[in-house]
């Protein structure tokens, strides 16, 4: 029996796939490279030894999807696919509408018919909108400010629905808060298409010389040197949490959410200070004005994920930043050879 990774070519997939293999499960890959590139397959049989089975595909494409179920034995899914980019969902809302809801409607429903009722979602910390107080706990109402947000919180919503009219389904919704590191190796790790949206990638490409300066937004915020706060966590941190919650849905029915954080919230410029310390790199930097939807202050209570599921983050701040940059001077375009 396997797991069934969607998006498993992307940054948190590829990294999730390694611990499920480390863990001994058998993984199948699909993915569609519309955010990930066919060289992460290669660096995947590198690292773990295995030549991994894959399908390129969308999860938009029942007929394809329905393929993969009926030419595997599959025990449960993690669900990545899905469009992330904050400011172009804004630009785009029907386009991550329907590649992110229609596309779940439409793996739920193959899952349904091949009798797979065992779903792991990746969600996020945007689900909590922006009146939320710290730290954040999973019986907190939930809300967005964009698109991106309310496909999380739509998927959240029908996933649930799901697991109710069906007492046989384990649903377990993992919300993110901010992910950045690499595989210790540096062989696979973020690697966005343009200008990066999230803070990690865009230090690490001004760190590299791809960027002239990083972008501060904001720093009269109400947190200890003006700057936004977030609960940074390692990738390979957030991965183990995946295979922590695939292990509990295989012995549990019913609707779980949890939060994967550390617990502990940096500012921007505590992460610039900390990458400058760790690698020797200097991070030029500007104020900006602030962004439109931006809070001061965002973490996680991670105690649900620990006392339930026995996981909670190992790795620190100095780890991340120097894995991230171990990724990205060994990888200065990413992905592209």
């Amino acid at each position: 029996m396997s797991i069934l990774v969607t998006g498993g070519a992307g940054y948190i997939g590829s990294h999730t796939v390694v611990e499920l293999l480390a863990a001994g499960y058998d993984v199948i890959i699909v993915d569609d490279f519309s955010n990930s590139s066919p060289e992460v397959l290669k660096r995947l049989a590198t690292i773990t030894g295995k030549e991994i089975p894959f399908y390129q595909g969308s999860i938009l494409d029942k007929t394809f999807l329905d393929k993969v179920f009926k030419e595997n034995k599959i025990e449960a899914v993690i669900h990545f696919a899905a469009f992330k980019a904050v400011g172009e969902s804004v630009e785009k809302p029907l386009v991550y509408y329907h590649n992110n809801i229609t596309g779940t409607i439409t793996l739920l429903e193959v899952m349904t018919g091949n009798d797979v009722k065992n779903i792991v979602f990746s969600s996020s910390a945007t689900v909590y909108g922006m009146t939320n107080v710290s730290p954040l706990t999973e019986d907190l109402p939930t809300s967005a400010t964009n698109p991106y947000g309310y496909t999380k919180v739509m998927m959240e919503q029908i996933l649930n629905d799901v697991a109710h009219a069906n007492p046989d389904w384990s649903v377990t919704n993992l919300r993110y808060f901010n992910p950045i590191g690499a595989h210790e190796s540096g062989m696979i790790g973020e690697a966005p298409n343009g200008i990066p949206n999230n803070l990690m990638p865009y230090i690490t490409q001004v760190a590299v010389g791809k960027l002239k300066e990083l972008n501060v937004f904001g720093d009269d915020y109400d947190t200890h040197d003006g700057t936004g706060v977030r609960d940074y966590i390692h990738v390979v941190d957030l991965a183990k949490g995946h295979v922590k919650a695939v292990k509990n849905n295989l012995a549990n029915k019913g609707a779980r959410v949890y939060n994967l954080g550390t617990g502990h919230g940096y500012s921007v410029l505590d992460l610039v200070k900390a990458f400058e310390k760790a690698n020797g790199v200097t991070i030029p930097y500007v104020i900006k004005p602030r962004r439109a939807g931006d809070i001061a202050t965002c973490y996680a209570d991670p105690s649900k994920a620990k006392r339930e599921l026995g996981w909670e983050a190992q790795k620190t701040l100095t780890d991340m930043v120097r894995d991230s940059w171990k990724w990205q001077s060994q990888n200065p375009n990413g992905y592209q050879l």
